[in-house]
């Protein structure tokens, strides 16, 4: 078989990989594990979203902010690790800045999740919306 060797062939080509090249190395630079990062690559539904506490919440300074970054974490990181798991999505927590990688479904449900935590709903209260959402999102599909 021969290889078409125009411009255009080359650019539609290649132009996929260079974007998931490019994919997995930002997602490596915002500080996910490796594995997470090679499967940007594997799949062709996973996307990468960041977004900023102030994006959500402008008026939050100081020890305000800090809570904020706080529940999202959780005792021991349990919070995050919880909506990792219910959405099937990661999350990088980079001071004031957030990261997901996912589907793009599972990031609106996470993002939702976070925004929601951000702007001071109790813990519990986003876990039970988050999974009413998630378990909808599986009957459906």
């Amino acid at each position: 078989s021969t290889q078409s060797t125009g411009s255009s062939g080359i650019n539609a080509e290649y132009g996929g990989s260079i974007q998931k090249a490019a994919d997995f190395v930002r997602a490596f630079a915002l500080g996910f594990d490796l594995e997470d990062c090679l499967a940007l690559i594997r799949l062709d539904d996973l996307f990468l979203e960041s977004f900023e506490i102030a994006d959500v919440k402008t008026t939050l300074k100081g020890d305000h902010l800090a809570r904020a970054i706080g529940r999202i974490a959780g005792k021991g990181g349990r919070t995050k690790y919880t909506i990792e798991n219910v959405t099937k999505t990661r999350i990088v927590l980079a001071d004031s800045k957030i990261h997901i990688l996912g589907s793009f479904q599972n990031m609106r449900i996470a993002r939702t999740a976070i925004c929601n935590l951000i702007l001071g709903s109790p813990p519990a209260k986003v876990y039970g919306k988050m999974r009413t959402v998630a378990s909808r999102m599986s009957e459906r599909f």
